[in-house]
């Protein structure tokens, strides 16, 4: 018997890394899944990655449209949703100098608008004692030069925790964020081999964390296992951003 059993869950922006794993480790647990991703080529290798129990629906998570196209599939197929993993984000590097009226609307428009309104426009589906989990980062709590727009962002969606777990307590619904630290993704190639040393040297247990270890975080905030967990950042980081 897996810990999702019946269960519906929707996650965005799940074409690779992270999102996939707990894609992955989701439909293994028992639920159906529905995941989406901007490129069509990616999303199908994704669905067809899972095998089973999973629905590729193409969409841009800060495009209010595809939102609203998700929704009615997840509907039509379903009729309603128990988990929702937040996952849509992006970054760019830019110091404060350099940061343009552009490149800032990009990051808060996924990051923060997208995320607000993946999680209002799914609210009527949503069963009472569901999950919400959204995607943050260490970078919400840390200072990292040329970060600071994303950086922001991540403390955006935080703040939204605080305030909807209030706003939602009477559907008994929860809302956590998960924080990544260093993960050993394809986003991590543009470093390259120095930069990613770089990166590993800042993580106490001396790794970069892998996709599947988010996904059993994910599993944990999205299953009964954490009933009585509600309105918490869990950092996943190997301790990069505790000490």
């Amino acid at each position: 018997m897996g810990k999702l059993d019946g269960k519906v869950a929707v996650i965005t922006a799940a074409t690779s890394g992270m999102a996939l794993a707990t894609a992955k480790l989701f439909v293994e647990e028992g639920a159906y899944v529905f995941i989406t991703g901007r490129r069509q080529d990616a999303l199908d290798k994704a669905v067809k990655s899972i095998g089973r129990n999973v629905i590729g629906v193409q969409g841009d998570a800060g495009v209010l449209a595809d939102l609203d196209r998700l929704y009615d599939v997840v509907k039509r197929q379903k009729g309603h949703i128990d988990i929702l993993f937040a996952s849509a984000g992006m970054g760019e590097f830019a110091k404060i100098g350099e940061v343009t009226e552009e490149g800032f609307d990009k990051t808060f428009g996924l990051n923060v608008r997208g995320t607000l309104f993946t999680v209002q426009k799914a609210l009527p589906l949503f069963n009472e004692g569901g999950s919400i989990i959204m995607n943050g980062s260490i970078a919400g709590i840390k200072g990292m030069p040329s970060l600071g727009v994303y950086s922001a962002s991540k403390a955006a969606v935080r703040s939204f925790a605080r305030t909807w777990l209030l706003e939602l307590k009477d559907r008994n619904i929860r809302v956590n964020v998960l924080s990544p630290g260093t993960i050993d993704t394809p986003l991590l190639e543009g470093f390259g081999s120095e930069g990613k040393e770089a990166l590993r040297s800042q993580i106490p247990r001396g790794t970069m964390g892998r996709p599947e270890e988010i996904a059993t975080a994910a599993l944990f905030l999205a299953s009964s296992d954490s009933s009585f967990v509600n309105g918490i950042e869990l950092f996943v980081d190997g301790g990069t951003a505790q000490v």
